[in-house]
């Protein structure tokens, strides 16, 4: 099992930044790759950003491009996700996966484990 813990959520104003953490624990070797997902309020959950944990390779869905930024520590078992420009169609709550696999990070059914998500929300 891994446990995945995120943090860094709050109220922001559009244009400001928000940086969240996701620390993974229990048996963090199984994961191959870690992968932030949200959900805004009615809404179906949608893919953001993804890591490779070991070469670092980063993936980001269309809309976040230049505006956020996936990163990791591997010594800390942790991943961040940096997100600049905010925006008010960014409010939603963001979750942290963990996979085994390192292809088809996008999907939703690539990941076997889950936080419990951090809301977001950006006031105009």
């Amino acid at each position: 099992q891994v446990q995945l813990v995120e943090s860094g959520g709050g109220l922001a104003q559009a244009g400001d930044s928000l940086r969240l953490s996701c620390a993974a624990s229990g048996r963090t070797s199984s994961s191959a790759a870690m992968g932030w997902f949200r959900q805004a309020p009615g809404k179906e959950r949608e893919f953001v950003a993804a890591i490779n944990w070991s070469a670092g390779t980063t993936y980001y869905a269309d809309f976040v491009k230049g505006r956020f930024t996936i990163s990791r520590d591997n010594a800390k078992n942790t991943v961040y996700l940096q997100m600049n420009s905010l925006k008010p169609e960014d409010t939603a709550v963001y979750y942290c996966a963990a996979s085994t696999r390192t292809f088809g990070l996008s999907r939703e059914y690539m990941y076997n484990y889950w936080g419990q998500g951090t809301q977001v929300t950006v006031s105009s």
